[in-house]
């Protein structure tokens, strides 16, 4: 299991783009509704950075076959304007963040 957080700056024409793309993979992931992974996504009020925070509690993660997510990697070289960061989480404390 891992947790982490993401963060990366589009491009100021790319952003609604990303959104739109991220936007897709939750229909995706609504509709498909996989185990073992929960996963938010959050534009900043500079509406160009975005913060993603997922939770993986399986091998392989259950992203991988999401069709939306892939299409989502797949693009971001051309809409970033800073390289999306990670950084491993560990949980402190929590209150229905991550609900199972």
């Amino acid at each position: 299991m891992y947790q982490r957080l993401i963060r990366y700056r589009t491009r100021p024409d790319q952003a609604d783009a990303n959104a739109k793309l991220v936007e897709a993979v939750y229909a995706e992931l609504h509709r498909t509704r996989p185990d073992g992974v929960s996963y938010a996504t959050f534009r900043l009020n500079d509406q160009v950075t975005f913060v993603h925070l997922v939770q993986v509690r399986q091998d392989p993660s259950p992203l991988l076959a999401v069709r939306a997510f892939a299409e989502f990697q797949a693009g971001i070289p051309d809409r970033i304007d800073q390289a999306p960061t990670q950084e491993n989480l560990t949980e402190v404390g929590s209150y229905r963040f991550f609900a199972a």
